[in-house]
């Protein structure tokens, strides 16, 4: 079965987010557990907690179909000490609110090396965060998400992603999530029937499917191997419409959170629809 939604809001309260997926008949949210460009937050309320998962249940929402999000200041291989002790606090604080909330995943970009390390040096950092999060937390998995490569962001290679995991004590608690659109601009031609084959089985054979824990979905507005990251809406972008109608009817992606994060939310009800309508047309992939 897939699970399709969107990055949805939780203003005004984090038991507002599956009311927000629901809205738009979503079966899978994303959320930040707080503000994402902040260091800190409040600590969540009982009543919050409870009530998060009131809707959750309410809705139809288990902990598989929901991709929590972190703080996109945060750089878990930050090549100064300052910056790596404020980022691996406040990844852990992530951790706890998503543990907290009865969660099981939390999704991260990697890190960067800001030109100051190389990238083996940053790419261990990464990993060495990581386990100190998992060593102070229970239940909740680290999903790393792949990047376009913009600036000095590491993880836009399969080989970054499978170095971090290698590196990971726990590998029960690690895993990928594939931007759609970040992949494309990384250099992987996923657009092509032959490229969506050749790149999903590198994935496999450097990553494995079994680490994979979650997708976003997304349009590209820029070039293949361009390294920019330009999220555009379903279809619209030079990715075109073939590549979503061959994921939403591979198997291999059943079961997991599949999540928009196209610039224009107010179609998101639709582009959801319109996936979902996808994966009752069964064709060869």
């Amino acid at each position: 079965m897939k699970y399709i939604g969107a990055h949805v809001s939780a203003a005004g309260g984090i038991e507002n987010a599956p009311v927000n997926a629901a809205v738009l008949g979503a079966t899978a949210f994303a959320l930040f557990t707080k503000n994402q460009r902040q260091w800190k937050a409040k600590p969540f309320t009982a009543k919050n907690i409870d009530l998060f998962k009131e809707n959750c249940a309410k809705y139809g929402f288990t902990p598989q179909q929901i991709l929590p999000h972190d703080s996109y200041l945060i750089n878990l291989g930050h090549p100064e000490t300052e910056g790596l002790t404020k980022s691996r606090d406040a990844f852990l604080d992530e951790m706890m609110r998503c543990e907290q909330l009865g969660l099981s995943l939390l999704n991260f970009h990697p890190g960067s090396h800001l030109k100051k390390v190389s990238e083996e040096q940053c790419l261990t950092t990464i990993a060495e965060s990581i386990n100190l999060s998992l060593d102070k937390t229970n239940g909740v998995t680290a999903v790393i998400e792949n990047t376009a490569g913009q600036g000095s962001n590491l993880g836009f290679r399969f080989e970054h992603l499978a170095y971090i995991i290698d590196k990971v004590e726990d590998k029960s608690r690690v895993g990928v999530c594939l931007d759609t659109c970040h992949t494309y601009t990384a250099g992987y031609d996923i657009a092509s029937e032959e490229g969506y084959r050749k790149v999903f089985d590198t994935f496999d054979s450097i990553v494995g499917f079994h680490y994979l824990k979650g997708i976003h979905l997304n349009d590209s507005k820029k070039e293949l191997g361009s390294r920019v990251d330009r999220h555009d809406s379903i279809g619209k972008g030079l990715m075109g419409i073939d590549v979503f109608r061959r994921l939403m009817q591979d198997n291999r992606f059943d079961n997991m959170p599949i999540v928009l994060e196209t610039p224009d939310d107010s179609i998101w009800a639709e582009e959801i629809k319109l996936l979902t309508a996808m994966t009752d047309v069964k064709q060869p992939i």
